[in-house]
């Protein structure tokens, strides 16, 4: 038996949301719907003109890991903080969450990573990172022991940024494949695809990644094309199993031949879309390390994402197994 269904590699990050009208974006200079890089000075200036905000431990994999344990899924966290208060603050809540999280945390600078995110009324999430202690997540952070004992291990593109995460990502996919594991990956962002694209397709025709996840417009950014089904093909080739949302009309997920289509949930409104891939792919990864058939895995994705998105914050207020079950999903 093994003792993790996934292990989750991200950025450790506190994001701190606040709402704000499309001429703020105009006025700071933020670029709707990306995440945005930025230095500790830009994070002051932000912060100090932010409304009030909602402060809690995010990133895209560290919200992937905790949706996997409200299914109640096994999962294990590696991401680098520094010992400050943002710091103590991330290891509590993730732990809270039922996550493994073990990272040796950074003595001193650079201070723990955080995220000003802008959420305009159309529910759209604009981001801007100081990644600060991220940057130095390295190959000694790996635990070998977590890694091989994991099902997945899922990593998130945003850690093509900082250089030494490619060493640790790549020294993970070692021991994964070593031990009969699989290794995924999220796309993240489309200026993440534009940054990396050719890596990312290193990563995936060289075996590196097994499965990938992505949206609409992460993967016609990868593949520089408008056409939609053209860039399914191209991911069909080029990956084992690729699972692509498409906010309200579903996602589609691609292994081999076999095409399945899954549509959205139903909500009530839309309030903040940020988490939602990420917990699509907590859904995807639960079923498909329980060993359910794609179309459910896409089902259960849909279901975490679509609760998430109709309220503010990565990480869902309901216990994600409780909300399955009433579906009838378990």
């Amino acid at each position: 038996m093994t003792d993790y269904d996934v292990l989750c590699v991200g950025n450790a990050i506190v994001d701190i949301i606040a709402q704000c009208d499309e001429a703020f974006l105009k006025d700071h200079g933020i670029i709707k719907g990306a995440m945005n890089l930025i230095d500790v000075e830009r994070a002051e200036l932000l912060y100090g003109h932010m409304g009030p905000a909602i402060e809690a431990s995010g990133g895209s994999a560290g919200n992937t890991a905790a949706g996997i344990a409200s299914f109640g899924g096994r999962a294990a966290f590696f991401g680098k903080v520094s010992k400050d208060h943002l710091g103590g603050i991330y290891t509590h809540d993730i732990r809270a969450q039922g996550v493994a999280f073990d990272t040796v945390p950074l003595e001193g600078n650079p201070p723990t990573a955080r995220s000003m995110i802008f959420v305009t009324p159309d529910g759209e999430r604009s981001m801007n990172t100081y990644l600060g202690a991220c940057v130095e997540l390295g190959p000694e952070d790996v635990e070998a022991d977590k890694v091989r004992g994991a099902k997945v291990s899922y990593f998130e593109g945003y850690l093509w940024d900082p250089p030494r995460a490619k060493e640790a990502i790549r020294l993970v996919a070692q021991h994964a494949h070593e031990a009969g594991r699989q290794m995924s990956m999220t796309l993240s962002d489309p200026f993440c695809v534009d940054r990396y694209r050719g890596e990312f397709l290193e990563l995936m025709r060289s075996r590196t990644v097994d499965i990938v996840f992505a949206n609409e417009s992460e993967l016609k950014s990868l593949y520089q094309t408008e056409s939609f089904e053209q860039a399914l093909d191209l991911v069909r080739a080029d990956c084992r199993l690729a699972a692509v949302t498409r906010s309200e009309l579903g996602s589609v997920i691609v292994r081999g031949e076999e095409t399945v289509r899954v549509d959205a949930i139903d909500i009530a409104e839309l309030v903040d879309t940020t988490g939602a891939g990420d917990l699509y792919a907590a859904g995807f990864l639960f079923g498909y390390t329980s060993g359910r058939s794609l179309e459910d895995c896409g089902r259960l994705g849909s279901l975490a994402a679509g609760l998430v998105i109709q309220q503010i914050g990565p990480r869902p207020r309901q216990n994600l197994r409780q909300e399955a079950e009433q579906a009838g999903l378990l």
